[in-house]
């Protein structure tokens, strides 16, 4: 071998290894060897320049290279040289979004060699079937490489042969298979010493994780994928793409737009063409869940035109499935053409994508129930259904979701339920397995369709117990399954330990870098997303009527549910349960916004607050007269509230027919009976604290404490540390610490102590928190609202780590009023009186006391059980 020959084999070997070192080596053995005039070193030297180009995203430099590299071969006459760089050159082709001509390139390769190289030429052929998602045709070049390149000990391509494959093999749902092809080309790149290749076999693992639903280890996998890729210089895009699918597949929209948007700039940076369509129909998935179903359209259109002109027919018909769902969802179903929509179904079924042909034939099931072929679409609905019994858990969740909507199509509606009933049981089962607390929330959204069919037909049935059961179905699942926590995290301490200390610099204004605390605050989220629980049980069924009757005993409880823009009561009183239509939601919506108006301007002084005064009295009987008015049959007994939407924010006390009457708001009726009742030990241990900066927060505490016989922690003793090892001992709590509601990532809510705030995640690390806790805060009660009634917040995650019952607002107040009403408020329950009881009391004393009282008082509820 020559000198130059062995310059540009060492350049083509560096290419592979760590490829944005190996551009410098590849073009000075170019150089040489065109001044050497050997033709075949430069071949070999371009095509490693033009390889280490493409993986380091600047395609249309790598393409012009790898073309002189098949020049170079065909001057050196050598057909070997020139097929391998046809192969290069078709890859960075299929990357541009240039399938035909990649095609083109590499079928002259296949027809221009024998021998060797013919297996390594099918196995590019097959990789390049995968971009374009034909998947058995791609299967079956891989098939067909796979033995030879094991034969000829070509490990190089049979670890990317064995990437390819287990690809295929995931998109074809045989996981076991893409797991055993994955691991083996892992060992393989790892024995060759290839990191890049490495990493890229960690994100494909995370991929197939991903389609198994397995979100605790696909996170993994592509956290590790994503620190290897980039320390080896290689292309992140795709990466960043599978990350914001899987957060998609929880319902995690907002983040999984942020990586699908850096993925496309990601893309746009290395020019690698092809992927954009498929990130634009990933926003319009997301923008759909999210209920943004024009900008979903919008983004499946540009999708349409991206795969149109790519010339992927299964990737088009997949575009113009989220194009269908958003114009059904606008209501302009009707005009879709028939002869389209069977077009797109014949194409994903032949695909070898099961979850996109099982939505294609329930959204061509709605297109022909829309356009009066009921035959057709109940024809569609047959085949989606045959999912029920095979593959991950969202599928089956599908599938038994086309059987519910056939079972109802055909007046079915008892049927219709219990499979809507099935398809949430697969739902939640799979749910269960989802550790961190904001995957298992945000996986509600999944449940929507479901939920609301099974509620459709107990309305149109008309039999409160089961619109009682449908309604319990659709809100706050996840606080009913409590997961054992794993052992102590030192991991999870420290990072939590690091938050605080830069959030202590902040509040003191000392100097702090901006992204240190989001980055902290992501490594968290990260971290306690990567482990799923110990245990936690099966799934809780929804409380049946009699048993919630023998719990509330002489109480009576309201559920509001909302179904086509109206809200409607359930009752249950004396073990008696009814229902009734309450009227539309739009003005019990905008006589909230007034009564919570009235209430922010009511403790300002001066000649606005009668108007302020007026304005609440005002809208709190108008509202009074539509939630409770046309309820006759509550009496004056002990209340139970479980509201919906809007009305979780919604200042209970200010209504007159709640005046001075002990009301229990609770996320769900079967929350509210596991709760009830709940035992209290012994002793009655009383934890108080006060943080700092909180105005009469100190004076507060002492005053509490001193009505319970107990030492409070103040000043330099109220830590986070001291706080949560208290919490833990303790039955009753008292918190008067200013309190924070981060509305886009709830879980980093806080309550400020003496070294930095306390969170959410530190909650989530106890065992166990106080049977009764009763945060003295702004904004201690308020939860942000997800879909399905899911809430997250400071007081959601006290009754997740079991708190039966929380006093806390709902509402902003003014943090310096609130010590009236704590004192008043634990006087009674030091005199044993249940927590609602006394929470009325003293809220009626602050009532006749003056305005400003009444407003700092007003929007304390009490939330849980008793």
């Amino acid at each position: 071998m020559t000198v130059v020959l062995d310059i540009a084999e060492n350049a083509a070997r560096l290419a592979d290894l760590n490829p944005s070192t190996a551009v410098s080596a590849a073009s000075e053995a170019v150089r040489r060897a065109e001044r050497d005039g050997d033709s075949a070193a430069a071949s070999i030297a371009e095509r490693a320049w033009g390889h280490s180009l493409v993986q380091c995203g600047e395609l249309d430099t790598a393409i012009r290279h790898l073309r002189k590299a098949v020049d170079h071969g065909l001057a050196a006459d050598s057909d070997e040289l020139v097929s391998e760089a046809r192969i290069r050159l078709a890859y960075a082709l299929i990357l541009r979004g240039r399938p035909k001509p990649a095609l083109a390139e590499i079928d002259i390769a296949l027809n221009s060699v024998r021998g060797d190289a013919l297996p390594r030429i099918r196995a590019q052929r097959g990789a390049i079937l995968v971009e374009i998602g034909r998947l058995d045709e791609a299967l079956a070049d891989l098939d067909c490489a796979v033995p030879y390149l094991r034969r000829i000990d070509d490990r190089v391509g049979l670890a990317r042969a064995l990437v390819n494959r287990g690809i295929v093999h995931g998109w074809l749902h045989d996981f076991a298979a893409a797991v055993r092809d994955l691991r083996e080309s892992g060992q393989v790149s790892s024995a060759l010493g290839r990191g890049l290749a490495v990493g890229i076999v960690e994100q494909n693992l995370g991929f197939v994780a991903a389609l198994r639903g397995h979100v605790p280890a696909a996170l993994d996998h592509l956290a590790r994928a994503e620190q290897t890729i980039a320390e080896h210089g290689g292309q992140l895009a795709a990466v960043l793409q599978d990350h914001g699918e899987l957060l998609l597949s929880v319902g995690l929209t907002s983040e999984a737009r942020e990586f699908a948007e850096r993925a496309i700039g990601a893309c746009q940076e290395e020019q690698r063409r092809l992927k954009i369509p498929e990130l634009r129909l990933l926003l319009a998935q997301i923008a759909f869940l999210d209920g943004d179903w024009q900008r979903s359209l919008r983004q499946a259109d540009l999708a349409l035109r991206g795969f149109s002109r790519q010339q992927r027919a299964e990737w088009t018909a997949l575009a113009r499935l989220a194009r269908y769902r958003a114009k059904i969802a606008l209501g302009q179903g009707e005009r879709i053409s028939l002869a389209l929509v069977a077009t797109m179904v014949g194409t994903l079924a032949g695909s070898g994508w099961p979850a996109a042909e099982v939505e294609g034939r329930v959204v061509a099931a709605q297109v022909s129930f829309l356009r009066g072929r009921r035959g057709q679409g109940g024809e569609q609905l047959r085949q989606a259904a045959l999912a029920r019994s095979r593959g991950p858990a969202a599928i089956r969740a599908r599938g038994w979701f086309a059987e519910a909507r056939l079972r109802e199509e055909n007046g079915d509606p008892r049927g219709a339920a219990g499979a809507a009933r099935a398809g949430l049981r697969v739902l939640d089962e799979h749910a269960t397995a989802l550790g961190a607390t904001d995957l298992r929330v945000h996986s509600a959204a999944h449940r929507v369709e479901l939920t609301e069919l099974g509620l459709r037909t107990a309305l149109r049935d008309g039999r409160p117990a089961g619109v009682l059961e449908w309604a319990e179905r659709g809100r706050a699942s996840r606080l009913l399954h409590r997961p054992v926590l794993p052992a102590e995290d030192p991991v999870l301490a420290g990072l939590l330990a690091q938050l605080r200390s830069v959030a202590a610099e902040i509040s003191l204004g000392r100097p702090s870098p901006a992204h240190r605390q989001l980055t902290l605050e992501r490594q968290i989220r990260d971290h306690c997303r990567l482990h799923p629980p110990q245990s936690g049980g099966p799934p809780v069924e929804p409380v049946r009527p009699h048993q919630l009757g023998a719990a509330l005993g002489d109480r009576s409880l309201v559920e509001f549910v909302q179904w086509d823009g109206i809200m409607h009561a359930l009752t249950l009183v004396d073990r008696r349960l009814r229902w009734r239509p309450l009227g539309p939601v739009s003005p019990i919506d905008g006589l909230i916004e007034r009564l919570l108006f009235a209430l922010h301007r009511l403790p300002r002084k001066g000649p606005a607050q009668p108007a302020a005064a007026a304005l609440l009295a005002d809208a709190a009987r108008r509202l009074d007269d539509l939630l409770l008015g046309q309820l006759p049959e509550l009496g004056d007994r002990p209340l139970v509230l479980v509201p919906t939407g809007v009305l979780h924010s919604m200042p209970w006390s200010v209504l007159p027919s709640c005046l001075g009457r002990p009301v229990t708001v609770s996320p769900s009726a079967t929350l509210w009976c596991a709760v009830s009742g709940a035992p209290v030990r012994p002793g009655r241990t009383v934890v108080v604290a006060a943080g700092p900066g909180l105005p009469g927060a100190r004076d507060e505490a002492l005053a509490v404490a001193a009505i319970h016989g107990c030492a409070p922690m103040v000043d330099g003793t109220a830590t986070v540390d001291g706080v949560l090892a208290a919490l833990a001992g303790a039955e009753v709590a008292h918190l008067a610490t200013h309190g924070s509601l981060v509305t886009d990532n709830p879980l980093f809510s806080s309550l400020r102590l003496a070294d930095g705030p306390l969170i959410a995640y530190d909650l989530e690390r106890l065992p166990r928190v106080p049977h009764t806790v009763i945060l003295a805060c702004c904004d201690g009660g308020r939860s942000v609202v997800r879909t399905g009634d899911e809430l997250l917040g400071l007081s959601t995650t006290f009754m997740g780590r079991s708190a039966a019952q929380l006093i806390a607002s709902v509402v902003p107040i003014p943090d310096a009023e609130t010590a009236p009403l704590m004192i008043a408020l634990h006087r009674g329950i030091a005199a044993g009186r249940p927590a609602p009881v006394a929470l009325a009391e003293a809220q009626q004393e602050m009532r006749d006391r003056s305005l400003a009282d009444l407003a700092a008082a007003a929007g304390f509820v009490s939330i849980g059980g008793e």
